[in-house]
């Protein structure tokens, strides 16, 4: 028998030994060992901490499959330290022109030939954040919303090339990563032949797989699945050591995370242009799914600079790739009612892969649109996906000829039949019949209720009593971006509809146990899981509250601007289009959909059936709220500024606290004027606001003006 301390010490050995082979093995692709000669060590060191457990680290390679979740249990929240923001998608070089010639205006660049970008590509797969304190892998999340994401470090643990402990002695004390976990082409395929051996169905493609596996419950069940992490950015290092992209990335390399090999630096937007065409001829032998190129600013001071909208970041974009075009049978188009009304076409075609994915529906946008395709059903119809994601019908390949095929009426999807039987009538608002072209109907499909016509499309007006519209604004008010009651889905919703259980949205908080016990399909599990979660989600913050009432215009992007700029509930009700329209990217369309929206009489019904139901709305975390000098206080600014462009004038006011509007009114505190001011400094005399200069503006902000982005 050793001592403690003699064990100590080979557990140490042991440690080290096996974290160095794992990152020979999964990182750099380069073993040593045989398997059998690290599962002895592995042993070993297993053996050694059942003896001494009280030596036993979160750190330890014996330690990467933790404890399943216990059953029905989902992963807890966690706000973002720094929000995960998305990306904008570009297509074309003008797009990507136009984007760099935004940067160059916000930053008053002259030419932006010498700007040094980094550019990857564009992995199809999971995005997660890593946090590491003291050199240890502590915490790892989801993307979510952006602002919450979920807590699934158990399950990252598991993926091998994910270093649990940092490499070295120069690891920030606290660090966080980001990146994205993948499955490669290659051992997705042989994944899913030992599925196929053990009788599991095949998986469709590793995108999903990557996100299945992430959210599963069981961490061992997930490491079964051959994931990857490949890191895209230091979000934070404690103490900050940095000062380009390129130094994060060799940094990482260092500290043990595994380096695709693609990246690289380009020169000006010609050396972009150039990757990009590069890794496009390649996309078909890259290891894993990709869809594009990530471009990103080198220099970390002008992306602080750039900052980012509410959506995105201003200092990178991505590249679209063409999209992947396939061929497939038109079968029929349906119309569907959304959420707030709106009626849409949307094709069924045979089904068919398009770089991954089965296709076997996709949006045809309004009536205009079918027209101009010239679709007839029974047509041969070209497909693609846009930038990988969205299918589309780009125009007909072969018309129909001659008369249907004899089976054409029995091979039609059974979901376009009443109540899903293949045996029954189709359903209205179905143009099936081969050789007929769409036409959109006068009355809804569902309701009867004649249909009103809205720019290009059509809309059914019976917002409160048309089934879809109920089922549509209830899941919107469940959905992840609202209220987050995922264990409601949609067949759900509608069976709660059709027996007179669920009449709008707000009746969700009203809902009795015994009467859904009686339902097909309902069993005491579901209705406990359902209610438990109910109760949970009963207090919201006001953002995610705006947005499960389905306003139209307003999603989560729009939800937070209102969250932010008014106190509450009450006071977003009772402000005018004229408020609303001093909020920065609040335009006057946006402005009238939510003055409506508070007007109609069904609007506040609804409200006061939330709130008879127990839902509590709650400010944003404080957190979400910038303290600063300016706190509380609305700018406007008008004229020319010197210094810096408009855009980086108002991230900089926003930083230290203030609403910046578009409009002067009564309640606007200063007026930034530079030169050449307008009519908005004439109002500003008027109601008596007092103008700031630009130097006494930057003063406020704390800022002598910005640094030379030539240095």
């Amino acid at each position: 028998m050793v001592s403690k301390k003699q064990a100590a010490a080979r557990i140490a050995q042991l440690r080290s030994e096996l974290l160095h082979h794992d990152k020979l093995y999964y990182v750099e692709g380069a073993p040593v060992l045989t398997d059998a000669e690290y599962d002895a060590l592995f042993k070993e060191l297993s053996s050694l901490e059942r003896e001494h457990p009280d030596l036993l680290t979160a750190d330890s390679p014996t330690q990467r499959v933790g404890a399943p979740l216990p059953e029905g249990a989902g992963f807890a929240q966690v706000r973002h330290d720094a929000p995960m923001l998305s990306i904008d998608s570009l297509f074309d070089e003008v797009e990507v022109r136009e984007f760099v010639e935004r940067i160059a205006r916000f930053l008053k660049l002259e030419t932006t030939d010498d700007l040094d970008w980094v550019v990857e590509p564009k992995f199809d797969g999971v995005s997660a954040s890593l946090l590491y304190e003291d050199g240890h892998f502590v915490r790892g999340l989801t993307r979510g919303d952006g602002v919450l994401g979920e807590d699934v470090t158990a399950n990252l643990r598991t993926i091998r090339n994910l270093p649990l402990r940092l490499l070295g002695d120069s690891a920030p004390r606290r660090l966080e990563v980001r990146g994205e976990v993948l499955i490669e082409g290659a051992a997705f395929a042989r994944f899913n032949l030992t599925r196929e051996r053990e009788g599991r169905p095949r998986l469709a493609n590793p995108r999903n797989a990557t996100a299945g596996a992430i959210r599963r419950n069981d961490p061992a069940e997930v490491a079964r699945y051959p994931l990857q992490f490949h890191p895209w950015s230091i979000v934070r290092a404690e103490p900050d050591a940095y000062s380009s992209h390129t130094q994060a990335a060799a940094a990482l390399k260092r500290f043990g995370f595994a380096d695709a090999g693609f990246a690289a630096k380009a020169r000006g937007l010609e050396g972009v242009f150039a990757y990009h065409a590069k890794m496009a001829a390649r996309r078909e032998d890259l290891p894993f799914e990709v869809d594009g190129v990530v471009a990103k600013l080198d220099r970390l001071d002008l992306r602080e600079r750039l900052g980012s909208t509410a959506r995105a970041t201003r200092w990178q974009f991505a590249y679209k790739f063409a999209a992947i075009s396939a061929t497939s049978l038109l079968r029929a188009i349906e119309v569907q009612v959304g959420a707030n009304g709106r009626i849409t076409p949307r094709a069924h075609v045979d089904p068919v892969e398009i770089g991954g994915v089965t296709v076997r529906h996709t949006t045809l946008h309004n009536a205009d649109h079918v027209e101009k395709l010239g679709l007839a059903i029974g047509a041969l119809v070209n497909l693609h996906r846009a930038g990988d994601v969205i299918p589309q019908v780009t125009g007909v390949a072969e018309a129909p000829k001659g008369r249907a095929p004899k089976d054409w009426e029995s091979s039609l999807p059974a979901e376009l039949r009443i109540q899903g039987d293949p045996t029954a009538a189709v359903r209205p608002g179905v143009t099936w019949r081969f050789g007929e072209s769409f036409r959109m109907p006068s009355a809804c499909p569902a309701c009867e209720t004649a249909l009103v016509p809205e720019g290009k499309y059509w809309r059914c007006p019976n917002l409160y009593a048309c089934v879809p519209q109920i089922v549509g604004r209830t899941l919107q008010l469940a959905g992840r971006s609202a209220f987050e009651i995922d264990r409601l889905g949609e067949k759900m919703v509608e069976q709660l509809v059709a027996h007179g259980l669920l009449r709008g949205p707000a009746d969700l908080f009203h809902l009795k146990r015994e009467p859904l016990l009686e339902l097909e399909r309902w069993g005491e599990k579901t209705v406990v899981n359902l209610f438990s979660q109910i109760e949970e989600r009963r207090r919201v913050p006001f953002d995610r509250f705006l947005c499960s009432l389905s306003i139209p215009e307003v999603g989560p992007a729009t939800a937070r601007l209102l969250a932010l700029h008014f106190k509450g509930l009450d006071d977003l009700a009772q402000a005018s289009e004229e408020d609303l329209r001093a909020i920065g990217g609040i335009g006057p369309e946006m402005a009238g959909a939510v003055r409506d929206w508070f007007a109609a009489p069904e609007s506040r019904a609804m409200l006061q059936r939330l709130a008879a139901g127990g839902v509590e709305v709650l400010p944003l975390a404080s957190a979400g709220v910038v303290q600063g000098p300016l706190s509380g206080k609305t700018l406007v600014f008008t004229g020319t500024l010197e210094s810096i462009g408009r855009a980086e004038a108002k991230r900089l006011a926003e930083a230290a606290g203030a609403k910046v509007s578009s409009s002067v009114s009564a309640k606007t505190d200063f007026l930034v004027a530079g030169a050449d001011a307008g009519s908005k400094a004439k109002k500003a005399a008027e109601l008596g606001v007092e103008v700031l200069s630009e130097a006494q503006f930057m003063e406020y902000c704390g800022q002598t003006g910005p640094a030379d982005p030539a240095e």
